[in-house]
């Protein structure tokens, strides 16, 4: 009896470390700052959103918080009446599978995108937009440059966001939209003007299509959502998707192009980007002789590379030790290379007081949560 006794204590005793050893394991990371971040800031970020954070191969954070104030359900009824949307639609609770426009987020996506073209050695970097696309050739502007196309640094003068939407919108072809760009006046230098915009992007998106021989979404579709499982993320199957803003996906899709990012291009085993392309997306290229034309305050004062703000001033470092491409509706994406780690706030607002200063404070309450207690 007494040696029964023994050995049920003995399992008993190895049953309550294994639990303690599990708990302790998936209680690791101290994420109640970024909770409370997450609860004091809502209001300000639109009431709804979901925030994921990956690391060490696994989804370590995920939060959705909902509690739309009287002011941003009446003006959600509005945007519902406008865009003949039910309001229950429009008002709906956000989760990891909510689908929603990412505006500027797309960037990324669509220049790792025009990557996957350099990486089969279709498309150089260096490469002048008038070889594929004549029609900047007509107009004076046939020497620029892929790699500033990809970084804002064309030296185009493009008009405001609203401006830019609106001539997308009454255009039928990517060939009418790359006639109206090759039309507008030059603002200074290729490659030493900064204007953040629509049009970079865009012109690199009518390249590739003429290289594929595919239109862009569908080139989206096969090489980049595909291969990262992103099943519900596209460019809205416009007649002309628009590159720079025009996508629309999920938390859940988001997350997986960034674990791919962070990965250095690789995801479930597949080399969806090489290595060194995501290095060379992530290097900045806004020397210090580069006039900044425009770009938006929530950025800082943050560089830029291909897609995608580098979070470093450094311009001679190879690569950025953190990069993100927030978007016009406050969703922000990032990841670390440094500390091994990416994460997406998502949300759903326009007005843009006080972001960079959020963004900041939200990425260092999250690399203190990584910290093993």
């Amino acid at each position: 009896m007494p040696s029964l006794i023994a050995s049920c204590c003995k399992k008993l005793f190895l049953i309550i470390f294994l639990l303690s050893f599990f708990q302790n394991s998936n209680a690791q990371y101290d994420f109640s700052k970024v909770d409370h971040w997450l609860q004091y800031n809502l209001s300000e970020i639109g009431g709804r959103a979901v925030l994921m954070v990956y690391k060490d191969g696994k989804i370590v954070y995920s939060k959705s918080e909902n509690n739309l104030s009287r002011r941003q359900k009446i003006a959600g009824r509005f945007i519902a009446n406008r865009t003949n949307k039910e309001a229950d639609e429009v008002l709906q609770d956000f989760d990891p599978g909510t689908r929603q426009m990412v505006a500027s987020c797309s960037k990324w996506y669509s220049a790792a995108l025009v990557m996957t073209f350099v990486d089969e050695g279709k498309l150089n970097l260096e490469d002048s937009v008038g070889r594929y696309l004549p029609v900047f050739t007509k107009y004076g502007k046939g020497n620029i440059r892929i790699w500033q196309c990809l970084s804002h640094l064309t030296g185009i003068a493009s008009g405001t966001l609203k401006e830019s939407l609106q001539a997308m919108k009454d255009v039928n072809s990517m060939d009418e939209a790359m006639e109206q760009i090759a039309q507008l006046p030059m603002e200074g230098a290729p490659g030493k003007t900064f204007h953040y915009s629509n049009v970079g992007l865009q012109m690199a998106a009518a390249v590739i299509e003429k290289i594929g021989g595919k239109d862009f979404e569908t080139l989206f579709a096969s090489r980049i959502a595909a291969p990262l499982q992103m099943k519900n993320t596209d460019y809205g199957h416009k007649k002309v998707p628009l590159a720079a803003g025009g996508a629309w996906s999920t938390p859940s899709d988001y997350m997986n192009f960034l674990v791919m990012i962070l990965n250095e291009g690789k995801f479930n085993g597949r080399q969806v980007l090489s290595k060194e392309s995501v290095i060379e997306m992530q290097r900045d290229r806004v020397a210090k002789d580069v006039v900044v034309k425009y770009a938006p305050a929530e950025a800082g004062n943050w560089g830029y590379g291909f897609g995608e703000w580098v979070m470093n001033d450094d311009t001679n470092a190879k690569r950025s030790n953190s990069v993100t491409s927030p978007g016009l509706f406050g969703s922000f994406p990032w990841v670390d290379n440094e500390k091994k780690y990416c994460g997406f706030l998502f949300t759903m607002y326009v007005k843009n007081t006080g972001r960079h200063e959020r963004y900041t404070e939200l990425k260092r309450l999250v690399d203190e949560a990584l910290k093993i207690r």
